[in-house]
């Protein structure tokens, strides 16, 4: 196989004018399996934490999402869950779509607020009767399970109330191990709000890029990402010049100018597009010392990314995945030091199964990233290509195009798109998401000159 530079027709695929949105009946599906699952591992209660940057699973569980300050969903041996929320949320939690018990706990507050009215958290905990084995909740798995990321203050209070025979463990692989995590397998519905969040971000990107000038600010440019307000699972990305090989800065009002190098990255819920580059023409515009830019770095790359791609599959497993990028990106001028795809949910990256060795199959309804990174350190910058895509088996895919028709009609262009013009041939269980599905210009000032399969 190889891969060449060529002018391509990016088709306009369109997304729905309304988001789709989660029946309220899922949540208590989820609550209940999770309540199931901390059964059958002897677990007598769980506490979630969730901050601002860390809601996704209180949000998985509850519909519940925390604005400003912390909050803890209590879940006890009769199931019964309890919501303990600061002075600003106590309000915004009657709209979850959980049926929950809430009370006010004024120190998950802000600072300097009021902190008259509430009980202290040992009396909260107390009350629920959290038996001796406590499922600590937070965002963050380790491989000893004795530690736990939860704020210290809430596991010491947590740690009162189980006793000195208690035992507290971080239980975060019930909802993110990249193996068997509640949240890994995603719902029909809840792929269909993923692919619209790829549809906004992925064309977002798109059209930052076609109209990419130089002379316009950081700034100016990021705005032609038409960001529409969507839950932001990262802080929007653009930079330029120098400081663009830092990566996952914000942007500036430094303008931008002809030979910068370039990168963006927009991330809603359940979706990111990043793309990177120089914002020039040609390889003439270049500097000479990287003239050969495209042939040293993109080439390679993109080969590696097509192979991935093909090698797609239900049953397919981490470690394969990582022999391909391995074999193709191995040698340390590519500076690939991060797992080479990931899964994503409502936070941006939740775990992966793709690691040396890793025998962790591939499963229908799970989403991944498709996120292979070079990091050169050098002149030649970077390339990347990263979108979204789910996988889903005979019967999930069915129930798509029953279910959610333009969806399906969406999927399946891009998947003739991919083959017909990319030349990238996928398994029918590969549901590329994004409206750029593996479209890769290394010039952002050609937008339409991009990566294909020379076979």
């Amino acid at each position: 196989m190889s891969v060449r530079l060529d002018r391509i027709d990016l088709p306009d695929f369109g997304r729905d004018s309304v988001r789709p949105t989660l029946p309220p009946e899922l949540h208590s599906v989820r609550f209940r399996r999770f309540v199931d699952r901390l059964g059958e591992l002897g677990f007598d209660s769980a506490i979630v934490y969730a901050d601002r940057e860390h809601s996704a699973n209180i949000s998985y569980l509850t519909g519940f999402d925390p604005r400003f300050e912390e909050a803890l969903l209590v879940v006890t041996g009769d199931g019964s869950p309890l919501l303990v929320t600061g002075n600003e949320c106590i309000g915004m939690a009657e709209a979850a779509p959980l049926d929950m018990r809430v009370e006010l706990h004024q120190d998950l507050s802000l600072p300097g607020q009021p902190r008259d009215r509430s009980r202290p958290l040992r009396d909260v905990l107390a009350s629920e009767g959290l038996g001796s084995r406590v499922a600590m909740i937070g965002w963050k798995e380790f491989t000893d399970r004795s530690m736990v990321e939860v704020p210290s203050w809430i596991v010491e209070a947590a740690r009162d109330v189980a006793g000195g025979s208690g035992v507290l463990e971080n239980a975060n692989h019930i909802l993110t191990a990249a193996r068997g995590g509640l949240r890994i397998i995603n719902e029909v519905e809840q792929l269909a709000a993923f692919e619209h969040a790829s549809c906004t971000t992925s064309s977002g990107v798109a059209n930052l890029l076609r109209n990419l000038e130089p002379g316009m600010s950081e700034a100016e440019a990021v705005s032609f990402l038409g960001w529409d307000g969507s839950p932001l699972s990262c802080h929007l990305m653009l930079t330029a010049g120098d400081r663009a090989s830092l990566g996952l800065l914000s942007p500036g009002d430094r303008p931008i100018e002809r030979g910068d190098r370039l990168t963006t990255a927009f991330g809603i819920w359940g979706a990111l597009t990043c793309r990177a580059g120089f914002v020039v023409r040609d390889s003439g515009e270049l500097p000479p010392a990287i003239g050969d830019y495209v042939e040293k770095l993109v080439v390679p790359y993109f080969a590696a990314i097509v192979e991935w791609y093909e090698a797609l599959h239900i049953g397919q497993t981490g470690g394969a995945l990582f022999d391909i990028i391995d074999r193709h990106l191995g040698d340390p001028f590519f500076g690939i030091f991060l797992n080479p795809g990931h899964q994503i949910h409502l936070d941006e990256w939740v775990n992966s199964p793709i690691s040396p060795e890793s025998d962790i199959a591939l499963a229908s309804g799970m989403a991944l990233q498709v996120d292979v990174i070079p990091a050169t350190g050098s002149e030649y910058f970077t390339t990347n290509i990263e979108d979204g895509i789910a996988l889903a088996d005979g019967d999930l895919r069915a129930t798509i195009a029953q279910r959610y028709p333009a969806m399906w009609s969406r999927i399946e262009r891009r998947r003739t798109f991919m083959a017909d013009v990319l030349g990238i041939d996928l398994h029918p269980d590969v549901l590329p998401f994004s409206n750029i599905p593996a479209v890769l210009s290394p010039f952002l000032l050609a937008a339409d000159l991009a990566m294909v399969v020379d076979r």
